[in-house]
């Protein structure tokens, strides 16, 4: 296969659907002489701030002179984000290769009667096998869904396991509380490893210190008394951690600078197994650290932010950037969200803000909910919505509604976010 025979394929797999369990992709691995068994892997589950903190993790690294791969979803520009080393994206040659390698071996297990394995468990194998074949020394790794029965919960060579902050979210298929939740995510733990997270709610907490225990783990905690003097700003945050003064990020959203002390953290314990990386080196890399779609600004005048907030804690910390950064200025949403969300508890703690509200529907995706349903959602909240036939008319009529001293912020599932980029961009050309 060629690249574009390669997609085709792996668009047409997408019928399999979502399935969580290991049995299959077990199998699938086992005969593809299980590549991620002679890997090492930083493996990242929970809720909120997995994609930021797999981009510093992984940046930090990669600045410190390591071979580091990272496997990420969803994406927003292109296919092959999703699988990196180094920040270079999959080459298109090496993924008709690799894909069309396991699509032989997918024949072979259907012919004997086993089940078809999913897209994202044969996205998974692919990025071990190119992750092996280009020797990386450690692979960043974040979960699809929950952890337990996730599909890259079938490896075994993990140095560290990072749990971000933990809440509800997939309520009925990770668990129906969050002790339940937490006992999903806290299932890529492996024995006598070490866990690095943030400070939980006391349910999730709970069932951290007791996983660790039982599977004699060392747990750490980022100390957020120690975190001080933090300058907050949409463009550049800085903060103090322990030992470390000024440390500088480029990623907006008060929530980062959160995620950037776990990240520290994390890298400060991962250096004891080994791992050089000199503060130099870390400095460097938080600041070089760029996550497209968590607080990124696209343009300023007005000013343009994309953000992937689809949940209710995301949608807190959310609101606390907006009433942060622009507590003065008039405020214009362009929302898109999936049916499985929860966009009701989403627009209750921002909604009111908005000067006028365009909902959107995520283009070729049966999760996504209508645009006419998520516009009577919002109106409980604010008058001032209408649901646009188009993102690309959403993104053009806000531009023209806002002021050069106001803001318009598009968020919800990320899996818009691609299109509101490139739309706002062509906006930006055609005004020059």
């Amino acid at each position: 296969m060629d690249y574009r025979e390669a997609r085709v394929y792996l668009e047409n797999v997408t019928k399999y659907g979502s399935v969580l369990g290991l049995e299959n992709m077990k199998e699938l691995l086992k005969r593809l002489s299980n590549p991620q068994d002679e890997l090492k892997f930083i493996h990242i589950a929970g809720t909120n701030g997995k994609g930021s903190v797999l981009a510093y993790v992984s940046t930090v690294l990669t600045e410190a002179g390591y071979c580091v791969g990272r496997y990420i979803s969803p994406t927003l520009f292109s296919y092959r984000e999703r699988i990196q080393v180094n920040g270079a994206c999959i080459e298109k040659e090496s993924l008709a290769r690799w894909v069309t390698e396991i699509r032989n071996v997918v024949e072979q297990m259907t012919e004997e009667g086993k089940a078809h394995p999913t897209v994202f468990e044969i996205e998974t194998a692919l990025s071990f096998l190119y992750f092996k074949e280009k020797k990386c020394d450690v692979v960043v790794l974040e979960t699809g869904m929950g952890g337990l029965l996730d599909a890259t919960n079938v490896v075994k060579t993990t140095v560290a396991e990072i749990i971000t902050s933990i809440s509800l979210d997939h309520l009925g298929i990770l668990g129906e509380n969050l002790r339940e939740i937490a006992e999903n995510k806290a299932g890529i733990i492996k024995p006598e490893t070490i866990v690095i997270t943030t400070r939980q709610e006391k349910e999730a907490m709970e069932v951290l210190e007791s996983v660790c225990q039982k599977k004699n783990c060392r747990l750490y905690v980022t100390d957020l008394k120690t975190v001080g003097e933090i300058h907050y700003g949409y463009d550049k945050q800085t903060f103090n951690y322990k030992k470390y003064r000024q440390l500088e990020i480029s990623l907006g959203g008060s929530y980062q600078v959160i995620n950037a002390v776990l990240a520290v953290e994390a890298l400060e314990q991962i250096q004891k197994l080994g791992y050089s990386i000199t503060e130099e080196q870390l400095r460097k890399g938080l600041k070089k650290t760029q996550w497209k779609g968590r607080f990124t600004v696209l343009r300023k005048n007005p000013v343009f932010v994309i953000d992937g907030a689809h949940n209710r804690d995301a949608a807190r910390v959310l609101r606390q950037s907006i009433d942060l950064y622009f507590p003065n200025k008039k405020v214009f949403y362009i929302m898109g969200m999936f049916k499985d969300k929860e966009y009701e508890e989403v627009l209750k703690q921002t909604a009111d803000r908005a000067e006028h509200i365009f909902t959107i529907e995520t283009p070729d995706n049966v999760r996504a909910l209508p645009a006419k349903e998520l516009a009577m959602a919002a109106k409980k909240y604010n008058t001032n919505v209408e649901a646009a036939d188009t993102i690309e008319s959403a993104v053009e009529e806000t531009i023209n509604m806002a002021g050069k001293d106001d803001v318009i912020l598009a968020f919800g599932s990320l899996s818009f976010l691609g299109q509101v980029t490139k739309t706002e961009e062509a906006a930006r050309s055609e005004e020059k």
